[in-house]
């Protein structure tokens, strides 16, 4: 959404709907000191990106790097291949310092186990710590969300579930050793 991002910036506001109750709020750019933009594809944006850089706007990045791509979980999202030369690209846009790599959520499932989404993560951790300092992880709730849960119960995949706090720390662990070697925070 640059085009439309870029319009609104030259408006000098922007709207803003409540999710929970609905009502529109306007939100002025006069006084923004950095923008944080959050996405699972942000190779569209990377022109109106580096528009906002050019004209010396500050910016901080959380891009959404999972692999879920046998679960589909995802759909039209690029190929996670594409994805990580995207995240190498705004990388050198923006720096490393002001790039975030999130995998989010984690879950478990009859087919997701931790080793697995360890070495998921791992495969794409080996190719991107170079280009963040970064990394931010989330445990699904699915209890405390109803969207969460008409989400999965709509993807079709069955046995999707939280992880129990031994699981949290089995987890936590293979991933402090996978960090041993990336050094993100």
């Amino acid at each position: 959404y640059g085009e439309w991002f870029n319009e609104r910036l030259k408006r000098g506001y922007v709207t803003w709907k409540s999710p929970f109750d609905g009502r529109i709020f306007p939100v002025s750019f006069a006084n923004t000191r950095v923008f944080i933009f959050w996405s699972k594809n942000p190779r569209p944006f990377l022109s109106s990106l580096a528009d906002l850089i050019r004209e010396g706007r500050q910016c901080l990045f959380l891009f959404t790097l999972n692999d879920y791509a046998k679960e589909d979980l995802e759909p039209g999202i690029p190929p996670l291949e594409e994805r990580i030369m995207t995240f190498a690209d705004l990388s050198h846009l923006i720096g490393r310092g002001r790039l975030t790599w999130r995998f989010d959520p984690l879950f478990l499932s009859d087919m997701v186990t931790i080793d697995d989404l360890l070495g998921r993560i791992g495969i794409i951790g080996d190719q991107i710590a170079g280009y963040t300092d970064r990394l931010v992880i989330s445990f699904i709730d699915i209890a405390r969300y109803p969207r969460v849960q008409r989400n999965l119960a709509s993807s079709g995949l069955s046995g999707i579930r939280e992880f129990s706090a031994e699981e949290m720390r089995l987890f936590a662990s293979g991933l402090s050793q996978l960090n041993e070697d990336w050094g993100l925070e």
